[in-house]
């Protein structure tokens, strides 16, 4: 069985939410984030500290648009990945990694910087102008969106993950509301997908029989709003 080692609201939900996909099973291990503060004996499975950690027997992995690119392509007969014969391979790769490097990226330093760090160490300045770098960025989707229902090859892949769980942290620290349109429908649909609400139930329960706050980030992400 995989193994997958998880904070609740974390970018390995990215794997969580690929799993639920493509109904496969796992065991899920959630632990209190930030893990290498709250669970130091994590550091044995990944010296680095950081979430996902994923294993398929000796396969072990760390980085989540790997991971769900992994899982498309070797347990998912294709469903969810774009084969590199298909016009829009490339622009799947591309936007697979968009939603971590590109996205994901400028999120973690608003939340670093703005609320993660002791009172003393924050800096408002370097969290708001990495909100707008965030915001900016979203034009690609925006423009990507027009007459199209997903990101590549004409129908749901990781690609879409990669992506909706970049949206999904922009909404639990209260940047969605700013969303242009397309990009806000977009959301709506990923967010009301199946997968993604059984994941979301999956990580709450476990977080729960797990003795871990359920909350996202442990409970550090501020609410719509608190932001500004």
């Amino acid at each position: 069985m995989f193994q997958l080692h998880h904070c609740v609201g974390a970018r390995s939900f990215r794997v969580l939410w690929t799993l639920e996909e493509l109904g496969l099973a796992c065991n899920l291990q959630v632990l209190p984030f930030p893990p290498r503060m709250f669970a130091r004996d994590y550091l044995s499975i990944n010296p680095l500290g950081t979430i996902p950690a994923f294993f398929d027997g000796d396969t072990a992995m760390t980085e989540s648009a790997a991971i769900c690119h992994y899982l498309a392509s070797r347990h998912g007969g294709g469903t969810l990945a774009v084969a590199v014969n298909e016009d829009d391979y490339g622009p799947f790769l591309n936007w697979l990694h968009f939603g971590e490097a590109t996205l994901t990226f400028p999120q973690t330093l608003v939340l670093r910087y703005g609320w993660l760090e002791p009172e003393e160490r924050r800096q408002p300045g370097v969290a708001a102008d990495y909100r707008k770098w965030f915001l900016a960025r979203l034009k690609g989707i925006e423009a990507r969106l027009e007459g199209r229902g997903w990101l590549a090859g004409g129908r749901f892949t990781v690609a879409d993950i990669s992506v909706g769980y970049a949206l999904m942290l922009a909404d639990y620290i209260g940047i969605s509301g700013e969303f242009p349109p397309r990009v806000a429908a977009y959301w709506q649909r990923l967010k009301g997908r199946e997968s993604c609400v059984r994941a979301l139930a999956a990580e709450r329960e476990a977080a729960k029989a797990q003795g871990v706050s359920p909350a996202p980030l442990g409970g550090f992400v501020p609410q719509q709003g608190d932001e500004k």
